[in-house]
């Protein structure tokens, strides 16, 4: 079966927003690319540029990644508040659903503190200090 990665974009500060991540979810960065380790003369990057992250990727559990990026600001910027994707956490545990909701949301907006849902799971929603949207769930049906 194929994975879905979440890849996130920003305005350059990629490489803040995934140090955080990394303090909520542990571990450590699979790869980390500068748009100036892909200059060349051909391909020149602008000044500007050159220290934003053209890749970064954070490995979360045992088969995802997130992964993300800056944008360069020749090519204009994202406005991450109008972005409606949303990152879907299915956690393990209440404990690890309570950890992860926590610390993401630490500094955001939380949208649906989380709580026991009609549906028989522990659900909440945010969107982080980044702007980006999640979603933390725990179905104990689904977790023996």
């Amino acid at each position: 079966m194929a994975r879905i990665n979440p890849y996130i974009h920003f305005n350059g500060n990629a490489e803040e927003a995934f140090t955080f991540y990394k303090s909520v979810f542990g571990g450590e960065f699979a790869k980390v690319l500068r748009y100036k380790d892909l200059s060349s003369p051909e391909y020149p990057i602008p000044e500007n540029d050159a220290n934003r992250l053209m890749h970064i990727a954070l490995p979360i559990g045992k088969s995802n990644m997130l992964q993300g990026s800056d944008v360069m600001e020749m090519m204009g910027t994202v406005t991450e508040h109008d972005n409606r994707n949303t990152i879907s956490i299915s956690a393990e545990s209440r404990e690890e659903a309570d950890k992860l909701f926590n610390g993401l949301s630490a500094g955001g907006h939380i949208e649906m503190p989380i709580s026991d849902g009609p549906l028989g799971y522990y659900f909440g929603m945010f969107a982080d200090k980044y702007g980006v949207q999640w979603m933390v769930d725990f179905d104990p049906r689904n977790n023996g």
